[in-house]
């Protein structure tokens, strides 16, 4: 079982602010839809939630990275855990 990661409170608050705003950004795109509105506009949209979320993923791969670093207790520890990073980020570059 993966040990659970608890964040500092001031940095789990600006991930959710983070998200509740590509959350807002994902709600306006299916308004856009439903109202009919220009492609161009719409697809605008797109690109902004997307780099939206691209920014958000990456802060989570930083803040993994650092994690990984700072934790490794041992040479063998630092090994599964760099293995447990690399196995995440082959799967983010799909």
């Amino acid at each position: 079982m993966k040990a659970k990661r608890v964040r500092p409170g001031l940095e789990k608050r600006a991930l959710v602010i983070r998200l509740r705003r590509i959350k807002g950004q994902v709600e306006a795109l299916e308004k856009m839809v439903e109202t009919d509105a220009d492609c161009s506009d719409v697809l605008m949209q797109v690109v902004s939630a997307r780099q939206a979320l691209k920014s958000f993923s990456e802060e989570m791969i930083g803040s993994r990275m650092r994690e990984c670093f700072d934790s490794a207790s041992n040479p063998s520890a630092g090994r599964r855990e760099l293995r447990s990073l690399l196995t995440v980020l082959k799967r983010y570059a799909i």
